[in-house]
């Protein structure tokens, strides 16, 4: 490791005040060793894993860690810092920053002894020592493992030895897990019955620190419970599967992570504690004792369905959530399982559709069924044929919707009352509206069954006979006869109002809409505005008021990947190398109607693209509304323009709004290119349109 880190990579008075600073201050030593080529660039991909999950750790440790194409060698850089900055740890501000570099296609061997540095951060001498220390060349040599920490000799050579070997395969944790047991081995009849045994796996969404960090915290809380575990690190470095009777052996299975699980059917049938890879950092002796309850409960999870869920890892919501989240976290969580699924569906059946008018105009509709009629060569026939396929798709919407909302609350089982939850909403007429219901309650009906307390010879068919059985008749007798009636009466009362809106009121809901689109540019608010305007054209025969929302929305999210794309090319010198590249990806993205295409620049820069966004959104939604543009199709972007009512008008609305996104955002990053060149020259500095002619001045960045 002596070559990851060195006295220079090391700052004791760390003086940043936000952990940007901090990252840009280490980020700096690293640049000046020559190990990342392109500062920004790095630093926006520091900030883009810092988005995914916030690095802070309990005890006063921050981890800012990423891998990037701006990285030479895997590197390290420490700060120490005296007042503390905030990395998002429970507990409060970080005094102890790690900065880990790691190359897009950093090597298995540089990638271990990371993780082993990551292990040792659970260590509380080591920890201790690196607060203690004064000179930068001991803080350096601490963190290589050259020296031990004081009173901790025995912890410096486990940490050597973590080094040496991959800390990544389980045969090391199973090594660690069996020193507790070990030392019952001289009196047997201390210890009649086998320890609780635990398998467990960790990841994170880089693989290079929280995995192997919640690694060691499970073993070392394991060791003070008196419990065997094998934990299964899938990092960077790789993983080595457990062994089946490794498994088959296990009492209980922790699942820490915030990737999914790979294999994660091997798991089925066993009590299983499913969370993020935080909470194994934070509190792994919680999620011991909450995985040896649910054994002795006897909770499991269901046969081979859970695990066949797992192993797809298509949902976006493969728990119910993190322990402490709010109803409202979780509830936004199931909603968007739902609306990913059902998304496909919208665009496959509206392009079709809007296909099938086009080629065979309006009437197209009424055209027979082309299972009695269909001329190969008549271009109305073809129209009737994408029409009625386009229909078929969306009758799939309600029911897909209302399945995965329950998918996403209760795993494969809440599938079946799901569907028929979301068909039966169709046969009495409660649309979105019903099928949003019909997946809440099925998943809150089949998580109800789960929690029944049955022998343990007929949980072999619970999951194929009872829970379905059970599941299905509560729902369709609540959908009959309780609740559908009061929701479709709600449905037709706000396709009503939609219809009803003219002039004013329709510019200002075109507004709304688009500020929605660009909020958080394909997160949940944006889907919510884009379930809205789908749900209106998702009929045979949609109001104009409708095809006017879902046109405001389709343009709304086109504005920010253009306007970032058209501001790295007016002004390129206010973006780094990376964000230029991925200008050049956003027309395309753009053009689409692929929102996410201005992500990377959010990311880097949120406080400058996302309300310039906002705007922009905002005058191109209310323009579409304001022109009287229509759009049956739910998706294409420009390249459904032939569908678009007022095509020309809708253009000019899209082009407003990415003029006025660009221009605020060049002119906001040019605000703080100004402040910043102004910090750097200093007050005593003379500007540099004053200097001598001929001199060599500092390249902007």
């Amino acid at each position: 490791m002596s070559d990851m880190t060195g006295a220079d990579l090391v700052d004791l008075d760390l003086s940043a005040d936000t952990k940007e600073a901090a990252a840009r201050a280490l980020a700096e030593r690293m640049a000046a060793r020559g190990r990342v080529t392109d500062l920004e660039g790095f630093l926006a991909d520091v900030a883009a894993r810092e988005a995914q999950l916030p690095t802070g750790l309990d005890g006063g440790i921050g981890i800012p860690h990423c891998r990037s194409e701006h990285v030479t060698a895997p590197t390290l850089a420490f700060g120490r810092s005296a007042r503390g900055i905030d990395f998002g740890a429970a507990d409060g501000p970080a005094d102890l920053v790690f900065l880990i570099a790691a190359p897009a296609g950093a090597d298995d061997a540089h990638l271990t002894i990371l993780s082993s540095l990551a292990r040792q951060l659970m260590n509380a001498e080591f920890t201790d020592a690196l607060r203690a220390v004064a000179d930068p060349a001991r803080a350096a040599a601490l963190i290589r493992g050259e020296e031990p920490a004081a009173g901790d000799e025995d912890s410096a050579e486990r940490a050597s030895a973590d080094g040496e070997d991959s800390v990544a395969a389980p045969a090391a944790a199973s090594a660690v897990a069996a020193t507790a047991p070990a030392t019952g081995e001289p009196q047997p009849s201390a210890a009649p019955e086998p320890p609780f045994r635990i398998v467990a796996v960790t990841s994170c969404p880089t693989g290079i620190a929280h995995t192997y960090m919640a690694a060691e915290s499970l073993e070392n809380a394991a060791r003070e419970a008196g419990v065997e575990i094998v934990v299964e690190t899938q990092g960077s470095a790789g993983f080595e599967r457990l062994e089946p009777e490794v498994i088959a052996a296990a009492d209980g299975v922790i699942l820490a992570h915030d990737v999914p699980v790979r294999e994660k059917d091997r798991f089925a049938g066993k009590p299983t504690v499913d969370t993020g890879v935080k909470a194994a950092v934070n509190r792994p002796g919680e999620l011991i004792g909450e995985v040896r309850a649910k054994a002795a409960r006897g909770e499991a999870t269901a046969g081979g369905a859970a695990g066949s869920a797992g192993t797809a890892a298509a949902t976006p919501v493969e728990r119910g959530g993190e322990p402490g989240e709010g109803y409202g976290t979780k509830l936004r969580k199931w909603l968007m399982s739902g609306v990913s699924y059902m998304v496909p569906f919208v665009a496959a059946g509206g392009l079709l559709i809007a296909l099938g008018f086009a080629i065979g105009g309006y009437e197209i509709d009424k055209a027979p069924s082309v299972t009695d009629h269909f001329a190969w060569a008549q271009a109305d026939s073809w129209a009737a044929l994408f029409f009625q396929i386009g229909g078929v798709a969306f009758a799939f919407l309600v029911p897909v919707l209302a399945g995965y909302i329950a998918y996403g609350m209760a795993d494969r089982p809440g599938l079946v009352p799901g569907f028929v939850g979301g068909s039966i909403a169709l046969t009495v007429n409660a649309g979105f509206l019903g099928g949003l219901a019909a997946g809440l309650i099925s998943g809150a009906v089949v998580l109800a069954v789960q929690r029944v307390r049955i022998p343990k010879a007929l949980r072999g068919i619970m999951p194929v006979v009872v829970i379905p059985l059970i599941s299905a008749a509560v729902v369709g007798f609540l959908m009959f006869v309780v609740i559908g009636k009061p929701i479709a009466s709600a449905q037709e009362a706000m396709t009503d109002w939609l219809d009803g809106l003219s002039g004013a009121n329709a510019v200002l809901l075109g507004a709304l809409v688009g500020l929605m689109m660009c909020f958080d540019l394909g997160g949940p608010v944006n889907k919510v505005a884009y379930t809205f305007a789908t749900a209106g054209i998702a009929v045979s025969d949609p109001s104009d008021s409708a095809m006017k929302i879902m046109a405001a929305v389709m343009a709304a999210g086109m504005v920010p990947p253009l306007a970032m794309a058209l501001a790295t090319t007016v002004r390129a010198r206010l973006f780094n190398a990376a964000e230029r590249e991925n200008g050049k990806a956003a027309w395309v993205l753009g053009a689409s109607f692929i929102s996410e295409g201005a992500i990377p620049f959010a990311a880097a820069d949120p406080l400058r693209v996302i309300p310039s966004s906002m705007v922009g959104g905002a005058v191109t939604g209310a323009l579409s509304m304001a022109f009287d543009a229509t759009l049956r199709a739910p998706h294409g972007g420009i390249f459904v323009v032939p569908l678009i009512g007022n095509p020309l008008l809708y253009l000019v609305a899209v082009a407003a709004g990415v003029c006025v996104t660009t221009a605020l955002v060049i002119a906001l990053k040019g605000l703080r290119k100004q402040a910043r060149d102004s910090v750097t020259r200093g007050p005593g500095d003379a500007d540099p349109s004053t200097r001598t002619p001929g001199a060599k001045q500092p390249v902007s960045a």
